[in-house]
Parts: structure tokens; C-alpha cells; sequence
């Protein structure tokens, strides 16, 4: 993209102060913006009231609790669509959270939309509906195809439907002009059948949500440790001295942590939260399933301290932990564990060096902390036994957040909090089977050992040069390199950056391919032609020929485990996802020796091929029927470190650049409490006291005043991106928060036309959503 000013306007509710993003503005006692501080724990009746409000909307007072007892169970149950937390490992009946609950009444609801909504709607006018109006509208019935003559999508059969796709495919000059995009909620058999199909095809253009999310993660554990993953479980967060929460908003994006964090607290471990917004999570907690403390409204504190770094700036908190204990270790040499690190790691002496050369001066600076504060952290930290450190997306999308997932590891290493009970790396994953995705082979950067045995087994020539990631495929579109793209489920155009230049992007293409529940966004910024394809949702029974199916998944600390659907398809004409890849595979490699009828017969048959292909899947069939399933197996956590030095790598990298001292704040994306992913359930966020109100900017108090912003009152904010275009956000409401100062916060999906496509990390081409310079003022328009 030219450098340019740029206001883009996505959808309607940008920009407009106060609009409902929920169906309309209601009636002003209803819909009237508000904020007040909350100072009630997480969860407990306030999750029960919403639960409550939830199922009487959707109509679900049977089938909702129904689905409740069925969810996260290890016999005949299904996994939560939502996040990836692991399920309980001693037997709770009630191992659900008040998101799952939305999640699945959201999927289950009674609404349809098929032939007789979109006969009345044309794709212009749903333009301009909120994207609550569209998701809420129901599950969508039929597959469709638009008609550009009548701007409507009409109707097409399973049969022409694939026969579209297997014509465009082939028609490409290069299969590396089509895309394979997936979102977090594809399970394993579907993923793997996925990566099979455009391998087969010729491509490695397989962006996923991870690539947005996670990538960091995935990169600075590789080269640290030698796997993309984290090396504790469950039974390490309940048997650790010390948690440090890191860039984690736990009771929207993880709640069922609750429970785990409040065990810790009543053990008497130690927990630390570091974020520049001290969330819910970070204080206390009413467990929905501990009855008692329900009934007495009893209280747990969820932390021990809580750190408020500035955006950005947890890279040098955890540098000053490690010069902390560092300078311990020269009077009392029990600090470090020097066994451990002569032993199992390389790089200690060049990390040793970068510590004490960093000045406690430069450390507080760039992590906004005093030195007594880091202090604290670091007493905590060298007075543990078994430490583990989780963290989120607060830490991966910045340009350094590679970095600081290395940091995390340099910590853990210095007392050997590695391959021990207790201790461990352990990054949060947000989406139910994120992390399955990526094991089963959705990867643009394939290892060449993976490749060589999916040749082997699949008999099949599979590309060996890297493909696209999200990044590369937005811009690819853009310049007509990307011609056809389909995505797995998701809302491509409101979970990436720079919302404008994606939807251009997009209607570039000559067909957009979207495998979709319910419509959204994405369905309406199309290529010249489009499809939408209808899938069976997680809760929904999966019949084939050989009987009722079942799917795995795997949750964020590499359990896998089965899932089996409980009610009845939302409509006959519905296929599940590993039909729908089999029937586009079939129409676009005609040729093909795959078994792709039979994978989809009995899905036993694609996990016996999985379980020759994968690492960890081996007696796949067996395992994943075990209660609870199994855990693949990390050789990290067993001190096998598969890295060029055979050994656990320090990092020595520098700290990044000092943060802006004119008048730009460093902006954060997030997302609200009754939102998961780009799904908005409501304009509420309980958890930080905000009423029918999305389009918001959170900000210091000193910020504020030092700005002549008042509090509630209506701002411009302008973010300048790499490539020096800028772009606007205009009369949003300006909130007072506890925040340091330089910092500001507000909602995604909204504020993602502030960041550029040009706004990415170069440590790991994730975009920078937790980074966004912007200058915030009064509204010129007030």
C-alpha cells in the first residue's frame, strides 16, 4: 500500500459514539453508554446471571444445560468450541466456564438463515448491518454462491458447489496462487485431511490464526528448546510455588484458569500477574462449581502481586529478574542452579554479561516499574522451588515478541525450572485446537523431516519451499499473486490488520471459498465469484457411512482427547468439515490416489494414517480413546533438547528500543468480556465495568489531563504506520483507567484498521496488535 491518509470505515459502527454494535440503539434508558469501576471477583454470580440471560435469549433452557453436562466430559462428550484450556484431571462434573456456555448456545440457536433470507437481503444492504446483526441471524442451512447479477447469494448444490473450486484450482497458472487459510477450530482429522489436500496441490500457503496470535511462541521455543510448544500441564500449574501470569486476560480468554488459580492461592503459592491492565483474574474469584462458596458469596484472591507494566515493556521486567538473581547468586550461590545450567544449557556466560552490562536505570525506563517492584518479582521468583511462567498475547504482538518469549526461557533456566514437576514454559492458547492445528500440519514453514514422511505414507510430492503466512498472503492478494482463497472457518477480514487493505485484498481474488457455521463479515468482502459452505458445528452429531464420528482435539498443554457431537445437525444439507475438504479435493486432483471416500467413512482411518505421519500420534486410534486421551510427548520436558547444540539455548538479545517520549501512546487491541475472537455477543464488558459501548479508548488519568481530554469525552485518534500512511479513528469515547502512563487500550476488531499491513514483527511477521503508536486528541468534530 502507498504511503496515504487513510480513514478506513469497515462497517458501520466505526466511528460512531455509543452505536450499538448489537442490533441497534435502542431505547435510551436501555442503550445509554456507561462505565463504572468493578471491584467484584471474577466469575461467580455475576458468570450465573449472564449464563442465566444467555439461555433465556437463545431459547436453550433445555438444550443448554443439556449441552452444559455434556461439555469436557471423557465419556461421549463433547470439547468446548471456545478456548484451549485443558479440561479437569480429577473428574469434575462441571468443568465449564460462562464463555463455553455463551459459545455453545451461540452455535445451538434456533435461528436459521438459508435461500428465503438471502432472496430478501442483498449483499449491499447486509454491508451495512452491525456484525452482531449478521452472526445473529442463525446458523447458516445450504451452500450458496454469489450471483453478481441479482448482488444475492442463491443457492447451489454440494456437487457444483465443488465442482466451482476444483475448476478455479486448476485453472491457476501456479498452485502457489491459491491460499488454504484455517482458523483454531478445525479438529485434528479435518486440519491433517486440510494440509494433505493443498500439499497435494502444490502449496504451502497455509496462514493460519496462529500466525496472528502465537507465531512468537512457536519460534522463540524452537530455538530455545527445540519444540514449538510449552512443557507443562495441568498438574503443573496445581503443583507449582510460583505462577507468573504474563499478557493474559484469564477471566475473558481463559476463565476455567480460575479454578486453577485459585487452588494455588489457597496452597499458598505465590502468583503474579503482569499486565498494564489489572484485570479481573488478577484479584479474586467465586468458582461457579465450588457450591459452597457460591452460596456463601466467599471470595478467593487469584494473586499475590500484581505488576503493571507499561505495553511492551515485560521483556525488561523479566531481564531485571534475571540480574536480580544473578547479583544474589555472588553471596549466596544457591540462587542459580549451576548443575542444571553447565549441564543442559548453552549461552549462560554471553547472557550473564548482557545482564550485568544492563543498567537498573534502563531497565525501569523500559518496563515502566520501579526497581522496587522488579525486586519483588525477583524475590519471588529466586525464593521458589518450581516456578512456572505463562503468558499470552499481551507478550506476543510486539516486534520483539520472540525476544521475550526467549527471556521467559532465560529465566526458567537460571534455577532449572525446566523438566521437573511444577515449573515449565506454559503459553495460553485461545482458541479450542489452535495448537492441534499446527501439530497436525497447518504450517506455511513445514520441517523437511514432516514432509519426507507425508511423502512416504501419503505417497504424494509435497512442495518443499516455505509458503504464505497471513502477512504475506494479505499483500499477496493485494498485488493479484493470491487468486483464490479459502478459509476454514474464522472471520478472515475482522481477525486481520489494516481492515480496509484486507478487504481489498479479498475482492481481488477471482473466488473466495468461506466454510462457515454462521455468516459474518468475511462472507460479504468477496472475490468475483464466492461460495459460502455450511459445516457441522462441535455440539453437532456427525453421522457417516461407517456410523456416528467422533474428532480430536488439543488443548494448549498438548492433550489430546475425543469429541463427540450431541444434537441433531441445524440442517440436513449440512457436511462436516472433513467432507467438505474431501469433496473439494476430489473435484480438484481428479487424478488423485488419495481415499478420500474412505477418510471420510470412518475417521478411524485418517487417525491410522495421522498416527504414521505425526510425531506423538503413534497408536493414535487407542490413545486418543483413553479417558481423558493422552499427551503427546514433549522432549524438552524429558531434557532432550533437539537444537543445533543439543543443549537448552540462552538468548542474548538486546533490549528493544527505549518507547516514545513525545505524545504517542502505545495502543493495545483486546478484546471485550462478552466477545470471543471477532464474535460480539453484546456491548458489554463486565469485567471492566463498560456498558453498551465499543467504540472507546482506554487511557491514564495524567494522559488524559496532559491532552485537555476530559473524561468521557469524545477523541480523534491517529495511528502512522510504517509506510507512512495514517489512519483515523474518529469520535470514540475517551475512558479514565488504571494503566502506566504512555499506555492506551480499546477493542479489536474495531481498532484494526489502525494497524497498517506494513505494521508488522520481523521477528515473527505477526501483526503488531498490542502496539500501535497513535496520538490521541479532543474530536475536532465535538
Amino acid at each position: 500500500m502507498t504511503a496515504s491518509d487513510v480513514d478506513p470505515k469497515p462497517n458501520p459502527q466505526d466511528g460512531a459514539v455509543g452505536r450499538s454494535a448489537t442490533g441497534g440503539d435502542g431505547p435510551a434508558d436501555d442503550k445509554r453508554p456507561s462505565h463504572r469501576s468493578y471491584h467484584h471477583p471474577a466469575a461467580g454470580w455475576g458468570a450465573a446471571k449472564s449464563v442465566g440471560r444467555v439461555l433465556i435469549k437463545e431459547r436453550a433452557l433445555f438444550e443448554g444445560p443439556r449441552a452444559i453436562l455434556k461439555m469436557n466430559h471423557e465419556n461421549g462428550g463433547f470439547d468446548c468450541p471456545g478456548c484451549a484450556w485443558p479440561d479437569d484431571t480429577k473428574g469434575l462434573k462441571l468443568d465449564i466456564c460462562e464463555n463455553g456456555i455463551k459459545h455453545v448456545t451461540w452455535e445451538m440457536t434456533g435461528k436459521r438463515v438459508g435461500a428465503d433470507f438471502f432472496a430478501g437481503h442483498t449483499v449491499s444492504e447486509l454491508s451495512e448491518w452491525s456484525d452482531f446483526a449478521l452472526e445473529d441471524q442463525g446458523r447458516l442451512t445450504e451452500p450458496l454462491v454469489y450471483d453478481q447479477a441479482s448482488d444475492r447469494y442463491v443457492p447451489i448444490t454440494w456437487q457444483d458447489a465443488f465442482a466451482l473450486i476444483g475448476r478455479e484450482l486448476r485453472a491457476l497458472d501456479s498452485p502457489d496462487e491459491a491460499a488454504f487459510y484455517t482458523s483454531g477450530r478445525l479438529s485434528n482429522e479435518a486440519t491433517f485431511l486440510y494440509q494433505l489436500m493443498a500439499r497435494e496441490f502444490g502449496t504451502n500457503n497455509l496462514p493460519d490464526c496462529s500466525n496472528m496470535c502465537h507465531e512468537a511462541s512457536g519460534r522463540a521455543l524452537t530455538a530455545a528448546l527445540g519444540t514449538g510448544k510449552g512443557t507443562a500441564d495441568l498438574k503443573d500449574w496445581e503443583t507449582a510455588d510460583a505462577l507468573f501470569v504474563m499478557g493474559v486476560n484469564a477471566a475473558s480468554n481463559a476463565p476455567r484458569m480460575l479454578t486453577a488459580l485459585a487452588e494455588a492461592y489457597r496452597r499458598g503459592a505465590q502468583i503474579v500477574h503482569v499486565n498494564p491492565l489489572v484485570e479481573a483474574a488478577a484479584t479474586s474469584t467465586i468458582v461457579p462449581h465450588e457450591f459452597t462458596d457460591m452460596a456463601l458469596f466467599k471470595a478467593t484472591r487469584t494473586s499475590t502481586l500484581n505488576l503493571q507494566v507499561r505495553a511492551g515493556g515485560d521483556m525488561a521486567l523479566l531481564r531485571g529478574i534475571a540480574k536480580a538473581v544473578l547479583e544474589e547468586s555472588r553471596t549466596d550461590p544457591k540462587a542459580l542452579d549451576k548443575e542444571f545450567i553447565e549441564r543442559y544449557t548453552h549461552g549462560f556466560e554471553a547472557y550473564r554479561e548482557l545482564c550485568e552490562a544492563t543498567s537498573w536505570e534502563e531497565l525501569e525506563e523500559q518496563s515502566g516499574l520501579p526497581r522496587a517492584d522488579i525486586l519483588k518479582a525477583a524475590g519471588i521468583y529466586s525464593r521458589s522451588d518450581r516456578t512456572l511462567i505463562s503468558w499470552c498475547l499481551g507478550l506476543t504482538q510486539h516486534e520483539h515478541g520472540v525476544d521475550t518469549v526467549r527471556e521467559i526461557v532465560n529465566v526458567l533456566l537460571l534455577r532449572g525450572n525446566l523438566g521437573r514437576e511444577g515449573a515449565g514454559p506454559s503459553p495460553v492458547r485461545g482458541h479450542s485446537n489452535v495448537q492441534g492445528n499446527r501439530t497436525c500440519g497447518i504450517d506455511h514453514r513445514p520441517r523437511p523431516e514432516f514432509l519426507d514422511r507425508l511423502a512416504d505414507v501419503c505417497r504424494i510430492d509435497p512442495p518443499r519451499e516455505f509458503g504464505m503466512d497471513t502477512v504475506d498472503t494479505i499483500e499477496a492478494m493485494n498485488q493479484g499473486r493470491v487468486k483464490v482463497f479459502v478459509g476454514m472457518g474464522g472471520n478472515f477480514v475482522l481477525a486481520a490488520p489494516d481492515t480496509a487493505y484486507t478487504s481489498q485484498g479479498l475482492r481481488n481474488c477471482e473466488l473466495t471459498v468461506h466454510v462457515s457455521t454462521k455468516l459474518n463479515r468475511s462472507h460479504l468482502v468477496h472475490g468475483r465469484k464466492a461460495l459460502i459452505l455450511p459445516c457441522l458445528g462441535r455440539t453437532e452429531k456427525d453421522h457417516q457411512r461407517r456410523g456416528l464420528q467422533s474428532v480430536s482435539v488439543e488443548d494448549s498443554m498438548s492433550m489430546v482427547h475425543l469429541s463427540v457431537g450431541m444434537k441433531k445437525p441445524a440442517s440436513p444439507h449440512l457436511l462436516s468439515e472433513p467432507a467438505i475438504i474431501a469433496g473439494m479435493a476430489r473435484a480438484t486432483l481428479p487424478e488423485s490416489s488419495t481415499p478420500w471416500e474412505s477418510y471420510v467413512e470412518d475417521y478411524d482411518r485418517i487417525r491410522d494414517t495421522m498416527a504414521k505421519v505425526l510425531d506423538g500420534f503413534e497408536d493414535f486410534n487407542r490413545r486418543v480413546r483413553l479417558p481423558l486421551g493422552f499427551r503427546i510427548k514433549q522432549p524438552a520436558r524429558e531434557l532432550v533438547f533437539l537444537t543445533p547444540s543439543g543443549r537448552a539455548e540462552f538468548s542474548a538479545a538486546p533490549l528493544p528500543e527505549a518507547p516514545p517520549r513525545d505524545d504517542v501512546l502505545i495502543l493495545q487491541t483486546m478484546r471485550s468480556h462478552d466477545q470471543w475472537n471477532t464474535t460480539i455477543y453484546s456491548d458489554n464488558d463486565r469485567y471492566r465495568g463498560i456498558s453498551n459501548l465499543r467504540t472507546l479508548v482506554l487511557m491514564n488519568g495524567d494522559d488524559m489531563r496532559a491532552r485537555g481530554i476530559k473524561p468521557d469525552s469524545l477523541v480523534d485518534i491517529t495511528a502512522t504506520a510504517r509506510d507512512g500512511s495514517k489512519r483515523y479513528l474518529k469520535r470514540y469515547t475517551a475512558i479514565e483507567y488504571s494503566m502506566p502512563r504512555g499506555c492506551a487500550a480499546g477493542y479489536m476488531p474495531e481498532m484494526n484498521v489502525l494497524i497498517a499491513a506494513s505494521d508488522y514483527s520481523k521477528q515473527s511477521n505477526q501483526p503488531l496488535m498490542k502496539n500501535i503508536k497513535v496520538r490521541v486528541a479532543p474530536s475536532a468534530e465535538d
